[in-house]
């Protein structure tokens, strides 16, 4: 990934916040049949391992789990807010008019090895810290005791656990860093107006 100073972000606690926000990853393995990219909801512990630890699970039916064994490399990139820039939200522009248009975002992306964990107790655990995250806020939050157990242990048996130990975590934080700060704080205000709520918020934080 290119990564201009500027624009490199290293905190591991900004590292881990755009993870956890955006769990979503983009999940990239090559093996004997070529590049492949599966888009997975996942789970990261930055305390375990010296980088963290990302959980997750795929279906039984995908042939990830078996064309990548344990030990494999793998990338996950999870992405933030993002979104267009216009030149015209620069208050600089109409005074010189040297902008340009460009495309901000946060990105992490996160390096590690592969292991398949195929038994009904890790998928099962997995399955339920993920449901009680993100059915917290829910009015009344769905649990796997709602159905019943044969079609529970059915469900389950459907997929495969993965886990990924994070050998290294690269951060680009892309938010008009570079621009004066009049230009940074016009373009989120105009962000905002568009509903990019959180890559406006982001931005006024950036400065």
């Amino acid at each position: 990934m290119y990564l201009p100073d500027h624009f490199a972000e290293a905190r591991p606690e900004e590292l881990t916040r755009i993870i956890r926000e955006h769990p979503l990853g983009v999940l990239i393995t090559h093996d004997a049949e070529g590049l492949d990219a599966n888009h997975i909801p996942f789970e990261f512990d930055p305390g375990a391992g010296a980088h963290g630890l990302l959980t997750a699970h795929v279906a039984r039916a995908n042939p990830l789990w078996q064309r990548c064994p344990s030990g494999s490399p793998v990338l996950v990139v999870f992405r933030g807010a993002e979104g267009y820039i216009s030149p015209n939200w620069y208050p600089s522009k109409h005074e010189a008019h040297r902008q340009v248009p460009t495309w901000n975002y946060e990105v992490v992306h996160a390096h590690g090895l592969l292991t398949v964990r195929d038994d009904e107790r890790f998928v099962r655990g997995m399955v339920g810290r993920l449901t009680r995250r993100h059915e917290a806020g829910e009015p009344r939050p769905w649990k796997m005791s709602d159905s019943t157990p044969a079609f529970i242990n059915d469900m389950l048996s459907r997929i495969v656990g993965i886990e990924i130990a994070v050998t290294s975590l690269v951060g680009k934080r892309k938010l008009s860093q570079n621009k004066e700060a009049r230009d940074r704080l016009g373009a989120a205000e105009a962000l905002g107006a568009h509903g990019h709520a959180e890559l406006a918020r982001r931005m006024r934080e950036a400065g």
